[in-house]
């Protein structure tokens, strides 16, 4: 992908789109020579290969180079032998030269992990919390888990001047306006309707903040993580819900609304819900945890996957949240039975299941992409 020119980048050799930029990098050009120097590792890379690969003139590489090298991001990694004429200096990323933080805002839990340049976790923090036990409450504690983290890996002081903090991601249940920041009826927690969470937690921490629903942050996680193609996440945890990347890109519909998987009716007249329908996928799920029964619990999911298989032809069905993680196997076996058997009606080839990579982190990880993916100009914030 070529970008579009900025102040002091120098010219490009083909046209291409511009880019959001959440951290102000002067550039989108910028970010695309960060994200090479990151893919590159510590081997580092070249500023010719770097030319080559963003469609970036020579000159406007160097440019960029210097200025990376000037504010600590970039330093020299070595020369390397060329096929003709003087080595050629080989450049790295400086990982620990900035830092994000995720937030993974749970019902009952809130976890906090602190993340590099490259997403390597340098510090994490888990507490219990009540959702319901109001804003104020909730943001003290959010506060509090930031900081405490922040204190173990960063220079003490404000997190304004906490050397590298770039931003706090902040992942959630939703329903909620990824772009304004601003919740809406939270399933089961309706006090939280039209609450600026982004605004009020800015505020409090001092540095940018990005919101995102829970299951969007971690698909987006898998994502930058090396998650190809098209995939569905499905989060089970104390509720259920799905993230959802087409084509590479986290799909979050025109009102971030997509994903909502836990609330498709597959049993007219079933269970009441917490969203105030009947049948739900989530209530005919947790139902079936509460009771002790994972076969039927797996089963229903597979049935709710089996509708987006059918709906977004998708390329895998990717597992997480905690109750997945209890008995990880007996889902991806559950899930993947129906899959299959979905499959043979309709003539088509199986789509995978399997765990999701990341564990318990997953959604805190996602959520510090929230922050990063702009720095590199990919999709996040």
């Amino acid at each position: 992908m070529r970008g579009t020119g900025g102040a002091g980048a120098g010219g490009t050799r083909g046209g291409g789109g511009g880019g959001a930029n959440l951290l102000a990098l002067r550039s989108h050009n910028a970010a695309l020579v960060l994200d090479l120097l990151r893919a590159a590792g510590a081997d580092g890379i070249s500023r010719l290969e770097l030319a080559e690969r963003t469609g970036l003139t020579p000159q406007a590489v160097s440019k960029i180079t210097a200025r990376l090298r000037e504010d600590g991001l970039a330093a020299e990694a070595g020369r390397r032998a060329s096929t003709g004429g003087k080595p050629r200096t080989v450049l790295r990323l400086v990982p620990e030269a900035g830092h994000a933080v995720g937030v993974h805002l749970d019902r009952d839990e809130v976890r906090v992990v602190l993340v590099d340049l490259r997403g390597t976790v340098v510090g994490e923090r888990r507490a219990p919390l009540d959702l319901g036990a109001g804003a104020r409450a909730v943001l003290a504690a959010v506060t509090e888990a930031v900081r405490e983290t922040v204190a173990g890996v960063l220079p003490a002081g404000p997190l304004t001047r906490a050397g590298s903090l770039l931003g706090a991601g902040v992942a959630l249940p939703g329903p909620l306006d990824h772009a304004r920041g601003v919740l809406h009826r939270v399933t089961g927690f309706p006090e939280w309707d039209g609450f600026p969470l982004r605004e009020a937690l800015a505020e409090r921490l001092g540095v940018p903040v990005v919101v995102d629903k829970d299951t969007n942050a971690a698909a987006l996680g898998l994502a930058a993580g090396g998650e190809g193609g098209s995939f569905a996440y499905l989060h089970l945890g104390t509720g259920l819900g799905a993230g959802l990347v087409i084509g590479g890109t986290v799909h979050r519909g025109a009102r971030t609304g997509a994903g909502e998987f836990g609330h498709q009716v597959i049993q007219l007249d079933g269970p009441p819900c917490t969203c105030g329908d009947r049948g739900c996928v989530e209530a005919l799920c947790l139902g079936a945890v509460a009771r002790g029964d994972t076969a039927e619990a797996a089963r229903v999911l597979g049935a709710g996957a089996a509708n987006l298989v059918s709906l977004l032809d998708i390329d895998v069905v990717l597992l997480g949240g905690r109750t997945v993680a209890m008995a990880p196997e007996a889902f991806v076996r559950g899930v993947g039975t129906v899959l299959e058997a979905w499959a043979r009606r309709t003539g088509q080839e199986a789509v995978p299941v399997r765990v999701a990579a990341g564990g318990g982190r997953v959604v805190a990880v996602g959520a510090a992409q929230l922050v990063l993916g702009p720095v590199f100009g990919r999709g996040g914030g």
